[in-house]
């Protein structure tokens, strides 16, 4: 056997360090900063709310009075949502022919 101090401190397997994925520096990411003014807040989600009944009642009012005026049946077809812009999508049925 080796006489003398051990120089370092083995470690036994598997036995997981503590602070190996430490970062530096600020953290990526968003951060959600409370508003200072809470009763904005809930009259912009109100209004958001509203503007969104609105446009679906318009929408569907648009489309019930379109295939009335057809003589056949007129479908809808929904784009898929989530993508582009919010605005940017485009009702069936608007296009030239």
């Amino acid at each position: 056997m080796a006489q003398g101090s051990k120089k370092f401190k083995t470690q036994r397997p598997g036995a997981a360090k503590k602070q190996q994925n430490k970062q530096k520096g600020p953290k990526k990411g968003g951060r959600i900063i409370a508003p200072k003014k809470t009763q904005v807040v809930e009259q912009q989600k109100l209004k958001k709310g509203l503007e969104v009944a609105i446009r679906n009642k318009i929408e569907k009012d648009v489309t019930h009075k379109a295939s009335l005026s057809l003589h056949k049946p007129l479908s809808v077809v929904k784009g898929a949502e989530g993508k582009g812009k919010p605005g940017a999508a485009r009702p069936a049925g608007t296009g030239s022919k």
